[in-house]
């Protein structure tokens, strides 16, 4: 959704780089370049006025003046704002002393608050609570039905004692639902209720009502971050209307300009909470402001990946991987790169994933375009293998591959392909898991090998390189190398660049790169 701000506050920065000082002239251009993009991307008027105001004041203070590198300060303040204006801190949800906690979703209709009381639902399931939905819209045609299905599918319990389309009284379920939560013990009472195309009184006076009635712990408004401007006056009328807690952004995997999301906590005063960013279940999180930022401005969400690995891949599945590795190479089967495979599918889309790395901005296009089946594809060429040929790929000849690809209904150069692909990388996670770091790359921190000699290229590189004849600035030449070498060596995590290191020179391995397609 936000691309297009990407995109254009990165070629704005880029008029930076290289620059030892900035002078005014360098940061109103700036700074218009940054209010043409906020703009564009649909952010509310006032705020970009406070944003600019607050970026130029300190962009003309001394802690870019006199900064070591002026463009990289200019952007760390850019960051700063922009996480500001997101909401600052992330707000978590406020459950009650004595359960049940109750949340009440409210918001226009199709803004997708039935579909988000579901995520909810399984994200609080996921965090050890025991939710019910309540379905409180009696208004709208099959609202109860769409309700008890998405509770069905999120595996969460649902409260509908009405059937809906007008009949019954949604106050008198919402204050029903507290006692029978009660008494199932379900610690968390999620409240479903109606919306209207536009602000009207009796869906103010609605709210209102169901609100009196079950003191929810939490008003959650629901706004669907692609309506453009219109988020910010229906978040502003329902604050005084009914008032809010915080706000769920909904369809922020949309290719709208987004920006009006990014208004709602600057113009409410009210943080946003989560996120749904897809059609799937699963598809939804908490919102971190800091980690928005980041990816606004094209320097990946790092954290976020590592959460996502996190759940999916158990602590004692990766100790088991690790020393399996450390073997040998041999080691390491295609039943284990299948199920590698497998579970870096459950973490989401892949080309999602590969958005969230810093450096990914200039791949763009191919992320967008990368095939998500060539995942399925190899899945069912190693499930057409025998057992023996999974743990012994060098035993597949000609003859073997041609059954392997007829088994799979690819071509036999894709069976070969992947073989070869797989050989390559058992070699490279070999190579890390006994400390050598990626090949090409520089090693990882704390491990032996960190900082060791790099190959290929760069190597040759340095051997035409010219020494100087005098003495003394041929040792200062040696000293600065050196250090430079010593730097170099220290990776960040997964093999992307660590501190100091340019994003930018980041390489996928070439199982990534195979998946993309060309330029």
């Amino acid at each position: 959704m936000f691309d297009t701000l990407s995109d254009r506050l990165a070629s704005t920065f880029k008029n930076l780089r290289g620059k030892g000082r900035l002078s005014e002239a360098d940061i109103d251009a700036t700074a218009r370049e940054i209010r043409i993009a906020l703009l564009e991307a649909d952010v509310a008027l006032p705020v970009v006025r406070a944003f600019i105001k607050q970026v130029k004041e300190r962009a003309l203070g001394a802690e870019v003046s006199q900064a070591l590198n002026p463009a990289q300060q200019v952007i760390k303040i850019v960051n700063e704002e922009l996480i500001s204006i997101l909401g600052g801190e992330t707000r978590r949800l406020r459950f009650a002393k004595t359960p049940p906690t109750v949340i009440m979703l409210a918001g226009l209709q199709g803004a997708g608050k039935t579909t988000l009381a579901g995520k909810l639902g399984r994200w609080l399931q996921g965090q050890g609570h025991t939710p019910m939905l309540v379905a409180a819209d009696l208004q709208r045609p099959n609202a109860v039905n769409q309700l008890s299905v998405v509770a069905e599918r999120a595996g969460v319990a649902v409260f509908a004692p009405e059937p809906g389309n007008g009949v019954g009284d949604p106050v008198k379920v919402a204050k029903d639902s507290i006692t029978y939560a009660r008494d199932k013990h379900h610690d968390v009472v999620i409240v479903d209720t109606a919306g209207r195309l536009g602000i009207d009184q009796e869906l103010m006076q609605q709210a209102a009502d169901i609100r009196d009635a079950v003191s929810p712990d939490e008003i959650l408004f629901v706004v669907d971050a692609m309506i453009g401007q219109d988020a910010v006056t229906t978040a502003e009328a329902f604050r005084d209307g009914v008032g809010f807690d915080g706000v769920v952004l909904s369809k922020l995997d949309g290719d709208a300009r987004g920006g009006a999301a990014l208004s709602v906590a600057q113009v409410t005063g009210k943080q946003i909470m989560f996120a749904s960013n897809g059609e799937k279940l699963d598809d939804f999180d908490a919102f971190h402001p800091d980690r928005m930022a980041s990816r606004i401005l094209g320097m990946g969400d790092m954290l976020t990946l590592i959460e996502k690995a996190e759940q999916t891949f158990s602590q004692q599945e990766a100790e088991k991987m690790a020393a399996k590795l450390a073997k040998g190479p041999k080691e390491f089967t295609l039943d284990d790169f299948l199920a590698q495979m497998e579970q870096v599918r459950k973490m989401g889309s892949i080309s999602k994933l590969l958005g969230m790395m810093p450096g990914m901005g200039q791949m763009k296009e191919q992320i967008n375009n990368l095939d998500e089946r060539e995942v399925d594809r190899t899945a069912a060429i190693i499930k057409s293998m025998t057992p023996g040929e999974r743990a012994e790929p060098t035993i597949i000849n000609g003859s073997r591959r041609a059954r392997i690809a007829r088994g799979s209904g690819v071509d036999v150069s894709a069976v070969k392909n992947l073989v070869e692909r797989f050989f390559e990388a058992r070699k490279m996670m070999s190579k890390m898991a006994q400390g050598g770091g990626m090949p090409g790359m520089p090693g990882m921190p704390g491990m032996p090998g960190a900082g060791g000699k790099k190959k290929g290229k760069q190597q040759k590189k340095a051997k035409g390189k010219r020494q100087s004849g005098n003495p003394m600035k041929r040792k200062q030449e040696e000293q600065a190398a050196a250090e430079r070498k010593a730097a170099g060596g220290q990776g960040g995590a997964f093999g992307l660049p660590g501190a100091g290191q340019d994003a930018s020179d980041f390489e996928l391995p070439q199982e990534f790169k195979d998946m993309l397609p060309p330029k």
